[in-house]
């Protein structure tokens, strides 16, 4: 392998795979300290069970699976699962506040069954699966094209091992946040990837392609906060009487 010629396969392929990496994290680590830990763990190794198959079965043929209709029905998925969980978030940060910061008064864990919390489960696979999918993608289209797989391989492993470890470092911080405001924030990081990947999957390209995810995250923070402050009044007993 010539070093000149792969270097810039390598970073490529390893920036690509960065921008699905943290989109695969950030689901990982907000269901887990939401939800639980174990089932989020569990559905996020199935996820990469279920992709290490479809990565060793097709190899280059991953090229031609139509992401689009995948992407549809992923991010409808995820876009219900996000507005249950950020109107959830809105509902208790404007009854409670940031009651429960830095554990002063811990909140009750989202999922208190004995068996598999199947939202968690589920939104952890599929996360998994879609981004480790589009990196895969990103492998194959880079390395195969350039025939450097070796080093798109290189730089795609890098940039799943960086951001992951980058996660674990910031789970302990993660930890601390309240429930409730977790739950909103984890609702709004749902909702935005959902809508995004769904109005993806019908043919709709975004303005400024992946940059469009910052757009939608700020619609649907200023979006939670208009309706805080509603319910909040609300619950403070500010509402006018009808």
């Amino acid at each position: 392998m010539s070093l000149t010629g792969a270097l810039p396969i390598l970073i490529t392929a390893f920036l690509a795979s960065m921008v699905e990496a943290i989109e695969m994290v950030t689901i990982v680590v907000g269901v887990g300290v939401a939800r639980g830990w174990r089932s989020t763990l569990i559905g996020a190794g199935a996820g990469a069970g279920v992709l290490a198959v479809l990565v060793a079965v097709l190899g280059l043929a991953l090229r031609s699976i139509p992401i689009g209709p995948l992407r549809l029905v992923i991010g409808t998925l995820l876009l219900i699962f996000g507005l249950q969980w950020l109107r959830k978030g809105v509902t208790r940060v404007a009854a409670h506040g940031l009651a429960g910061f830095r554990m002063r008064q811990p909140e009750p864990q989202e999922w208190t069954g004995e068996g598999i919390d199947w939202t968690a489960f589920v939104v952890a696979f599929k996360g998994v699966v879609l981004e480790g999918l589009e990196i895969a993608i990103i492998v194959v289209s880079f390395g195969a094209t350039t025939n450097r797989l070796d080093a798109a391989v290189i730089g795609a492993v890098a940039a799943v091992v960086v951001i992951g470890v980058a996660g674990a470092v910031v789970y302990s911080r993660v930890a601390q946040i309240p429930r409730s405001l977790l739950q909103l924030a984890v609702g709004i990081l749902l909702t935005t990837f959902g809508t995004f990947w769904s109005v993806e999957g019908i043919g709709v390209d975004w303005p400024g392609s992946d940059a469009s995810i910052l757009g939608l995250l700020a619609v649907y923070l200023l979006t939670a906060v208009t309706f805080i402050i509603f319910e909040r009044r609300h619950v403070l007993g500010y509402a006018t009487a009808a």
